[in-house]
């Protein structure tokens, strides 16, 4: 009990900003430490390509190196991001965008500084397997934690953000195509490996990040009102009630349907459970959905609901505190004073 207390305290810290920010902040330097390890302990020892920007620069460095130009695989990344990064700097999230381009200089500055041994050398099937759930679960660290490790990620979390549907299976489909260049060029092994590593990579995203999968909830309770009060003015989502009669019971009974994110149902579930400890709670998922459906901010990295922003942030303030203590003036600054328009 009193680590689910503890837990609980620990969560409602989100609703500071300068928490999520260092939750962010983390999540990027884990991600792109555990790509690091990833690409010189199982890609690169095991001749495989990853996908997405990461395998792109990969193979351009690879391509180019049998005509005697290197172009090292941290260069390139940043060169294939930077474009994709400013395209999509308005229609995303600017927050989002300088997390994820974060995580691509911390990756490159990690392919520099650091040299992981081969972890599982001469075994080709292990590399590709660990190696696959491994990369896989970067990506879903940088997810969960409000940023991404861009390239293909923001095009996927373009799509998604207009659409409301994940879009996974074609970026896997893209980086076969890819694969499919590489094969040409250094042989179909590698790339029919690579293949493999790219699947359970892909997989691995889609089972571990549920941020555009929904689920539908069927409540049947004795109190439908105040269920559904709570459920819509806590969840944000709009939901049905529908008048039904218990067949046992043979009283009234209400069945609300509502849909909602999958990674939303646990604190609906909770919830629901907290207004009518009897209900009756049926999880299905959904397949499709048409129609308006709310979405929390993308760059928001945790999974259950907190209380908005305070006014004042402790931490914030304390900045504050310490620039004034410096002699910094806001005032101090002086701007440009134009003449009035008429």
């Amino acid at each position: 009990m009193h680590l689910i207390e503890l837990y609980e305290r620990l969560l409602s810290l989100g609703r500071f900003a300068s928490v999520r920010r260092l939750v962010t902040t983390l999540c990027v330097v884990l991600s792109a430490l555990l790509q690091a390890y990833v690409i010189e302990a199982f890609i690169i020892p095991a001749n495989l390509l990853s996908g997405g920007f990461t395998g792109a620069a990969i193979l351009i460095d690879r391509t180019t190196s049998l005509f005697g130009i290197s172009i090292p695989i941290s260069v390139g990344m940043l060169a294939l991001n930077i474009p994709v990064a400013l395209a999509c700097w308005k229609s995303i999230s600017k927050r989002f965008v300088i997390f994820s381009m974060l995580q691509v200089a911390l990756l490159s500055l990690f392919l520099e500084i650091f040299e992981f041994p081969a972890l599982l050398p001469g075994d080709t099937v292990l590399e590709v397997l660990f190696g696959g759930v491994l990369i896989g679960l970067s990506t879903v660290v940088a997810l969960k934690g409000g940023a991404s490790t861009a390239g293909t990620d923001f095009i996927a979390l373009f799509v998604s953000n207009r659409t409301g549907k994940t879009i996974w299976t074609p970026v896997f489909i893209g980086n076969c195509i890819m694969l499919l260049i590489f094969g040409s060029i250094f042989g179909w092994r590698p790339a029919a490996y690579s293949i493999v590593f790219q699947f359970i990579a892909t997989k691995t995203v889609d089972e571990f990040y549920h941020r555009y999968q929904r689920s539908v909830l069927l409540v049947t309770t004795k109190q439908p009102t105040e269920v559904a009060r709570a459920y819509t003015q806590e969840m944000d989502h709009g939901a049905s009630i529908i008048d039904a009669t218990g067949a046992f019971s043979g009283e009234p009974v209400g069945i609300i349907h509502a849909v909602l994110s999958t990674y939303e149902v646990s604190d609906a579930i909770k919830l629901i459970r907290s207004v009518d400890s009897r209900a009756v709670i049926n999880v299905m998922p959904n397949e499709n959905f048409v129609g308006n459906f709310r979405h929390d901010g993308i760059d928001e990295p945790l999974p259950t609901k907190v209380k908005a922003t305070p006014p004042v942030d402790p931490l914030l303030a304390s900045m504050a505190k310490l620039r004034r203590y410096a002699g910094f003036r806001p005032g101090m600054v002086q701007h440009e004073k134009r003449p009035p328009q008429n």
